[in-house]
């Protein structure tokens, strides 16, 4: 039964964190968003699994209604935080979904906390090595921005404005810089990489490196897909998450 997303509140580390949920059933979803946005970037996922599985959507510290944590959190700090808000909800083997930078958070979440996350989702996974100039990854995202639906530009800039213009360069910079590469083989989880095929950010001999380099892990790819694909393609990607849980359970 579809009732639409609920909110909560709970203080993680000092910060608090808004976050969203819709019911149904287990195990979990828990989706991470990328760089300077926030979970209204994942909303439109929650939304299309209402009543399917359970799905949590939260705004990490500094975006969206999360608190400010009062300085720059880096990968592995935000990956902490994660896995102790799923401590502090009580998620049992959630899967966790990240976005772009959402991936890095993830997989540093899984590989640092094993016996806290169940599998994992990546999606439109970041930042390969050919894109480590911030000049090139700066082109790529503009090029990615006329591939993206109407909706997904004014949303971006509503949480860069929230999040603030310093916070969103430094988030963007971070996904530069943290090197997920030597994360991924210690990814011992189911794991999904996901990726558009119209995505110019995150490319495709990327995504089957990223698929390579993680010990049980699979590829998918949605045609025409671009970067986020949780707002561009939200029912094809609920479809590819449910079927891939209901396997894993």
């Amino acid at each position: 039964m579809r009732v639409g997303p609920e909110q909560e509140t709970d203080e993680v580390l000092g910060t608090e964190i808004a976050s969203w949920y819709v019911r149904g059933r287990h195990p979990p979803l828990v989706c991470v968003h990328g760089a300077g946005v926030s979970s209204r970037q994942t909303m439109p996922l929650l939304e299309a699994l209402d009543g399917r599985i359970e799905t949590w959507a939260l705004d990490m510290p500094g975006y969206g209604r999360s608190g400010n944590p009062g300085r720059f959190l880096h990968v592995a700090e935000m990956a902490d935080v994660l896995v102790q808000w799923l401590r502090e909800r009580g998620l049992q083997d959630p899967c966790l979904l990240g976005v772009s930078l959402g991936t890095q958070v993830v997989a540093e979440a899984a590989a640092r906390e094993p016996d806290a996350v169940g599998s994992v989702v990546l999606v439109g996974p970041t930042t390969d090595p050919a894109a480590r100039s911030l000049p090139l990854l700066a082109l790529r995202l503009v090029h990615n921005n006329f591939h993206e639906g109407l909706g997904v530009i004014p949303q971006s800039f509503r949480d860069y404005r929230d999040a603030g213009l310093r916070r969103v360069a430094m988030s963007w910079l971070e996904s530069k810089n943290h090197r997920i590469e030597g994360v991924l083989p210690q990814v011992h989880q189911p794991a999904l990489v996901v990726w558009g095929t119209a995505d110019k950010v995150s490319r495709h001999f990327w995504a089957e490196e990223v698929t390579r380099m993680l010990p049980h892990g699979r590829l998918t790819a949605i045609p025409g897909g671009p970067h986020a694909l949780t707002a561009a393609a939200p029912g094809e990607l609920a479809d590819i998450v449910d079927e891939f849980l209901a396997e894993d359970r």
